[in-house]
């Protein structure tokens, strides 16, 4: 009878873990895009290629094909 709850404190306990351990991967990982994006936009115009455009999407609050050269111009100098 007990064996199921076990089973799922388990889970539970084993997801847990692997959320810390891998949110400090995804972290280090997010911080590289970052960088990686930045350079990419830095030596480039609109219109970017679709990840450089979903990755401005996201810094920019805003849809990909709203998107003008003023605001990566802004969001570059910032």
């Amino acid at each position: 009878m007990g064996a199921r709850r076990i089973r799922r404190e388990q889970r539970r306990i084993d997801m847990a873990e692997s959320r810390i351990v891998n949110g400090m991967d995804k972290r280090k990982e997010r911080v590289r895009r970052d960088l990686r994006m930045k350079g990419m936009v830095k030596k480039g115009k609109l219109p970017f290629t679709p990840p450089v455009m979903s990755w401005l999407s996201v810094q920019l609050k805003k849809p990909a094909r709203q998107i003008t050269q003023a605001e990566v111009d802004k969001l570059l100098a910032s």
